[in-house]
């Protein structure tokens, strides 16, 4: 089976120059530090292009289908205007995901807009600038949204989220699609919700379904069970309902590689998986080819990234480890914490030396569970060295905080030896410039 790029731990720009340097697009990461700053967001453009091209290209046999990039992975403007350039739509969580995307002259048709509790002025803002499609994900949403419509003489095609009941083996934060699940209609609420859209919320056009397994998925067979799902659901509300659903959103979730063990299928892979459920579950259940939408975000993003830190202190601990500090951590990565993501990592100083320490890296903010990366193998490291860390381009800007009141990172985009800024280094007047003191002190 064809490989793809989300099976790669690096940028596939990455490579080592004559002075031992990691380079990526083109760019010195050293020279990158030394102009930007640390820590540092760096973005390969050209990994992101080629990973939506192999999505693309994938699934290029099936003409009914919608890439939705999921904008909660990483999204600027510049993504934005990336990923528009390469034919997908978006997948968006929040009015701040709408805001961007809308700003970056997207074509609002190509946006659907997904969630477990949108606000009131977040649908009033979808139905205002006329979105393509809404998931609906609960019976509170369908009547908010009913009504805004209504009071606004306006229609709307909407998906309904469901839990189909499939569980994958991938981190209990980040799995979507069990029955036990924030997310979505139980196949057990599904009538009802019908029922509510033929007779009383008849401003909601209803489209298809909406599923979502997880996040970081290995898994192949997920993928078919999943479509089987929907295919029989089709059929059942087709027979009880009179009514022939066409769409079907997949979701997204492939996983990618954060380290050597990590072993996800390609696009191409899941691709194959998804095709030939679609064609068995319409001879199974004698429905019409559906239009879908996939929505991948992390796969699309998270490869092209890596974080740049510059080498503080160090410590060894007697007879235990050697932590190396770095002038970020936790606030600009948070994975490590709260999912104990593991991660690869490079002195982009010194790539290539036979001098090697087993080390654990540390993050600079005032707790204990602030690791990066626990034991890794590196060249020794002394103050001053820029450590990379790869796979950092899915939610470590997207996940970012101010904790410590520390100022968030600036991120460069990478390509053909030339380096762009797309997220401003935040200044300490940015940090205060919401700050309010009453009157009275």
């Amino acid at each position: 089976m064809r490989k793809s790029d989300n099976q790669n731990i690096m940028p596939s720009t990455t490579q080592v120059n004559n002075e031992n340097h990691l380079e990526i697009g083109g760019c010195d990461c050293v020279e990158l530090a030394d102009k930007y700053g640390t820590p540092l967001y760096v973005i390969d453009e050209q990994t992101i292009r080629r990973i939506s091209k192999q999505y693309k290209e994938a699934f290029c046999k099936y003409k009914n289908i919608k890439m939705l990039y999921a904008s909660k992975a990483l999204m600027t403007k510049a993504i934005a205007k990336i990923m528009d350039q390469e034919g997908f739509g978006f997948d968006v969580v929040s009015a701040g995901e709408l805001y961007t995307v809308l700003k970056s002259n997207v074509d609002s048709k190509n946006i659907l807009f997904n969630g477990n509790n949108k606000s009131i002025e977040e649908l009033e803002m979808a139905v205002d600038n006329e979105i393509g499609y809404i998931s609906v994900d609960n019976f509170l949403e369908l009547a908010l949204l009913d009504n805004i419509l209504k009071t606004k003489h306006k229609t709307q095609d909407i998906l309904l989220r469901i839990t189909p009941g499939i569980e994958c083996h991938t981190h209990e934060y980040i799995q979507t699609g069990h029955l036990d699940s924030k997310f979505g209609f139980d196949l057990t609420q599904l009538d009802e919700a019908i029922e509510l859209i033929k007779d009383e919320y008849t401003s909601l056009n209803l489209k298809g379904l909406h599923a979502h397994i997880g996040s970081q998925i290995f898994e192949t067979q997920v993928y078919y069970d999943e479509v089987q799902v929907i295919c029989k659901e089709f059929k059942r509300i087709k027979d009880k309902f009179n009514i022939e659903l066409t769409h079907m959103n997949l979701g997204g979730g492939l996983g990618v590689t954060y380290t050597k063990k990590d072993t996800p299928p390609s696009t191409y892979e899941i691709a194959r998986i998804i095709l030939n459920s679609i064609e068995d579950g319409m001879k199974k259940y004698n429905i019409r080819e559906p239009y879908i939408f996939i929505e991948p975000g992390r796969s699309i993003v998270a490869t092209a990234g890596c974080t740049l830190y510059t080498v503080g202190s160090s410590k060894q601990v007697p007879k235990g480890k050697k932590y190396v500090a770095v002038d970020g951590g936790m606030a600009d990565n948070p994975r490590p914490s709260m999912y104990q993501a593991i991660y690869t990592a490079k002195v982009a100083n010194n790539v290539e030396c036979n001098n090697k320490e087993i080390v654990t890296i540390a993050g600079r903010f005032c707790e204990s569970g602030d690791i990066l990366i626990k034991d890794i193998e590196l060249p020794q490291v002394q103050e001053g060295d820029i450590i990379c860390i790869f796979n950092t381009g899915a939610y470590g800007y997207s996940m970012s905080s101010n904790y410590n009141r520390v100022t968030k990172p600036a991120m460069v985009l990478v390509n053909n030896q030339k380096s762009d800024i797309i997220i401003k280094r935040e200044s300490y007047d940015d940090l205060i410039s919401h700050d309010i003191v009453p009157e009275h002190l």
